[in-house]
């Protein structure tokens, strides 16, 4: 017996070309383009967002107090 998943229906707005390469690839492989975009969702989410460098909250806290400090002399470089 097969689990079913909750769904959600969303709204997605991408480029037509994208689209259309999505489109033809799943149909193809006699897949539905949902399938694949969930397939490519999983993908990302699994192996290529956690290898992306995120900076430490420790840095960004020291970068904003920096920026604080020298809040005047930015504004006057800026100029």
């Amino acid at each position: 017996m097969t689990k079913r998943r909750a769904a959600k229906q969303i709204g997605l707005k991408m480029r037509a070309e994208l689209y259309e390469d999505l489109a033809k690839l799943a149909k193809d492989n006699g897949q539905t383009t949902t399938y694949v975009l969930e397939q490519a969702a999983e993908h990302y989410l699994r192996f290529v967002a956690p290898t992306q460098q995120t900076v430490r909250p420790q840095i960004m806290a020291h970068v904003r107090k920096s920026i604080q400090k020298n809040r005047k002399l930015l504004q006057r470089l800026a100029e």
